[in-house]
């Protein structure tokens, strides 16, 4: 009888553990529900390693004023943003810059299938501008992470709010639930940053 006991019990925590995780799937695939943008406050110094990429390549910096700052989220959107995440963090092998380049920091597309945070955002924010979302609406953000480091991300600011891409986790997130610190982003209106109320610093130094 005990035995019975033992093998009922085992496979009813094993169908709890599958509901789980299914309930958490479907929690992270719900439309999410609309929260403040993050509120942007004058000028910031852009990081050397992005305006170093802006002189390779020009257009991954250029902003245009005539698309939307802002974009409508729908459920067709949210669940793109959500697979293109995924995909992409599954795709890249995360390599520091001093590994990749030899250097503490650089930003590029990682077309050799390598890189680490703001390449991993900067091939999202490609891929998702390829799909037609315009540009001037997904901008490279700068924040300190829960090590106290640098780490950059990709933030698509939406008519819910403004929503976190970011390689050390598949979930999306509003800016607000992520535990970051943020520091800065790419400007909507010009070719440059714009500060966000964290620390002030003129680089990213990943390792991640």
């Amino acid at each position: 009888m005990s035995t019975k006991i033992n093998i009922a019990g085992a496979a009813l925590i094993a169908l709890m553990a599958v509901a789980g995780a299914e309930s958490a799937r479907a929690q992270q695939a719900a439309f999410p529900v609309a929260s403040l943008p993050i509120a942007a406050s004058g000028e910031a110094r852009a990081p050397y390693a992005w305006s170093d990429l802006c002189k390779r390549s020009p257009a991954e910096c250029r902003v245009d004023t005539a698309e939307p700052e802002r974009v409508e989220m729908t459920p067709k959107l949210w669940k793109t943003i959500l697979t293109l995440n995924t995909r992409i963090n599954r795709e890249i092998e995360a390599e520091t810059d001093q590994e990749h380049w030899g250097v503490v920091d650089h930003w590029d597309l990682p077309n050799d299938g390598k890189g680490d945070c703001e390449d991993y955002a900067l091939l999202k924010r490609k891929r998702l501008a390829e799909l037609g979302i315009p540009r001037r609406a997904m901008r490279m953000t700068v924040v300190i992470d829960e090590e106290n480091a640098g780490h950059a991300v990709l933030m698509i600011r939406t008519d819910r709010g403004d929503f976190i891409l970011d390689n050390k986790r598949n979930a999306v997130l509003p800016w607000g639930q992520t535990g970051y610190l943020f520091v800065k982003r790419e400007s909507e209106f010009r070719t440059g940053w714009t500060s966000l109320g964290g620390a002030q610093t003129p680089t990213v130094a990943s390792v991640r």
